[in-house]
């Protein structure tokens, strides 16, 4: 880049502005006060994994692996990488930190992962995701769970017609045998397979259902269905988690086209669909993955997980109306006068600790009385406090309501804070 280039974000990479972070801060707290609800813990891990991760993770076939992911050589000459998805690195931490010897885990994440990709609505270059993981647990009564926290979370965000697809892609033997048939099946079709599906066809032909090809969904939609070969044990795992799902009332489409893009996943899979936001129409998924823990070098251990994109999920708030509102100080701080402005900083920090919560803006940088009238109006406070020079010799303030027609209060700086808290008790 130049020196005189004009600087910008890189492209799919986007700045969160203080006028947009209310949904976002509205939906991580929503999330975390019902993530403590249902006993899961919050867990962090890093951004950056060795490469060898996502490719024994995700698989070597996958569109993530193949065309997306930001690997780069370090100075040491490891092959790292911005994690493309959570999941792999939540189960490294689990795996490197012995935490799953003899132990159950139920543990959340969030954080921006990265994926370079064709910008467009809904998709970007680094997004943030929401992520949920439960180790340890085998039954369908942990799937259905787990998707249970997602309906409650679209009920208390106020969202709306979510539909629920859910799919079993059985145990890896019944899938082995269910891809040989697949496989056979798109061999007699060779002719009519696009690039990608011809080189998944050797590697992972169920790769090929998820095709987003349009010439191609005639050709998948008449492929044999993998519920037709499922094993008896998966049969009727999923047969439970339907039974939970109806028990507590949450609708769901069993969808024999839904594979996931990920390698690792095994029985249940499902994903939220919403046609409010175009061609991107997933919000939340997830699924079973009970042999990744192994396949990365841990001991044998059941696991399911999901995650959300929040991009997403704000966009689809803002597509149904759903109003946040953003943060206001409750209490904005007249001081004209320079000791006014000495002694009302001192005043306003006994005010912080009388009423711990209160959001107290103090105007800073001077102004005429009127033009810092202006300002409080404009925070959003419902009151002002308005310290003068005379007001400090007398030890009182000015109480100014914003929002309604009153007179404006006199009280001593001993009864202001007792004024407040009954205000905004």
């Amino acid at each position: 880049m130049s020196t005189d280039s004009k600087l910008q974000a890189i492209r799919g990479m986007n700045d969160i502005l203080p006028g947009e972070i209310a949904y976002w801060q509205y939906l991580e707290n929503t999330a975390r006060i019902l993530f403590t609800e249902y006993g899961y813990q919050e867990i962090r891990v890093p951004i950056v994994e060795h490469t060898g991760l996502f490719k024994r993770s995700i698989g070597e076939l996958t569109d993530i692996v193949e065309k997306e992911m930001y690997t780069f050589e370090d100075r040491s000459g490891d092959l790292l990488t911005l994690r493309p998805e959570i999941t792999a690195g939540l189960v490294r931490a689990m795996i490197s930190n012995g935490m799953l010897h003899n132990q159950r885990h139920k543990v959340w994440s969030a954080g921006p992962v990265f994926r370079h990709e064709r910008p467009q609505k809904g998709r970007y270059r680094q997004f943030h995701q929401l992520d949920i993981e439960a180790f340890g647990y085998a039954g369908p009564d942990l799937d259905a769970e787990l998707i249970l926290m997602t309906a409650r979370l679209w009920q208390r965000l106020g969202l709306k017609r979510l539909s629920l697809n859910i799919n079993s892609l059985g145990t890896p033997q019944s899938r082995h045998a269910y891809r040989e048939i697949l496989r056979q099946y798109f061999i007699q079709h060779h002719d009519q397979l696009d690039e990608d599906s011809l080189r998944r066809l050797e590697g992972n032909p169920l790769r090929i259902l998820d095709t987003k090809n349009p010439a191609m969904q005639e050709l998948v939609a008449n492929a044999p269905v993998l519920k037709d070969y499922l094993d008896t044990e998966s049969a009727a795992h999923f047969k439970t988690l339907q039974y939970h799902l109806d028990a507590v009332g949450i609708p769901s489409v069993v969808n024999p086209r839904l594979v996931r893009g990920l390698d690792y996943y095994s029985r249940t899979v499902f994903e939220w669909i919403t046609t409010e936001l175009g061609a991107q129409g997933a919000v939340c998924a997830g699924g079973r993955y009970n042999g990744l823990v192994e396949q990365l070098g841990g001991e044998s251990t059941p696991a399911m997980g999901w995650a959300l994109g929040e991009e997403r999920i704000i966009a689809l708030m803002q597509a149904q109306d759903i109003q946040v509102a953003a943060a206001k100080p409750a209490v904005y701080v007249v001081l004209v006068g320079d000791r006014a402005e000495a002694a009302g900083f001192a005043l306003t920090e006994r005010l912080r600790d009388a009423m711990p919560g209160l959001s107290i803006e103090t105007n800073c940088d001077g102004g005429s009385f009127k033009s810092q009238l202006k300002r409080a109006d404009k925070s959003g406070a419902r009151y002002a406090i308005v310290i003068g020079d005379s007001e400090v010799d007398q030890r009182i303030v000015g109480l100014k309501n914003l929002r309604a027609e009153e007179p404006q209060s006199q009280l001593s700086w001993d009864e202001l804070a007792a004024a407040l808290q009954y205000r905004f008790n």
